[in-house]
């Protein structure tokens, strides 16, 4: 009996210290060099709640107001500085000081089967010696995602966050032929 009793507390006590799932950590799937990033000066802000590493999702068919999160699934670190590496990388904005304002990065549901990545920005640019600004833009961006999951709203900003810095560029271009 005395036997049985150990060999129960000591199976109660090892259920209790094996670990659940452990999130699974995503990020945009670029490698990004040191190199690059040191060419280039971007700085994103972004609201106290976007400084989590948390995947968020709000199901607007139903309770529109509420801000979900994905248990399984996480970015590597918060969107503000993935985004912030991901532009940085980027040659074609070394003539420029960025100032990105990430205002919303999340899945939003408008039915149960169907969701979309949701991002929006804006972004003030300088002369890369921070002496004059060159020019403010707005973005908004959103995507239908493949699945209305977290692999679909991890795949829908990858998608998303290169078609930014595509934009970012294209907008770069666009002030660079028109001299201040």
């Amino acid at each position: 009996m005395r036997y049985l009793l150990i060999g129960w507390l000591v199976f109660i006590n090892a259920g209790c210290t094996v670990t659940g799932n452990q999130p699974a950590l995503h990020d945009f799937g670029l490698p990004v060099s040191a190199a690059a990033q040191a060419r280039t000066s971007v700085t994103v802000n972004a609201p106290t709640w976007l400084w989590d590493n948390r995947i968020r999702y709000r199901l607007l068919f139903a309770s529109p107001s509420q801000v979900r999160f994905y248990g399984l699934d996480r970015w590597i670190a918060s969107p503000p500085e993935l985004l912030e590496q991901l532009l940085a990388s980027s040659d074609k904005t070394k003539d420029y000081a960025l100032i990105v304002r990430l205002q919303d990065f999340e899945q939003q549901f408008d039915a149960p089967d169907r969701a979309r990545a949701v991002l929006r920005f804006s972004v003030d640019a300088y002369a890369a010696d921070n002496a004059q600004k060159i020019g403010t833009q707005e973005f908004y961006l959103q995507q239908s995602t493949k699945t209305p999951d977290a692999m679909g709203a991890i795949s829908g900003f990858t998608d998303l966050t290169q078609q930014a810095g595509e934009r970012i560029q294209y907008w770069l271009t666009g002030l660079s032929n028109h001299p201040h």
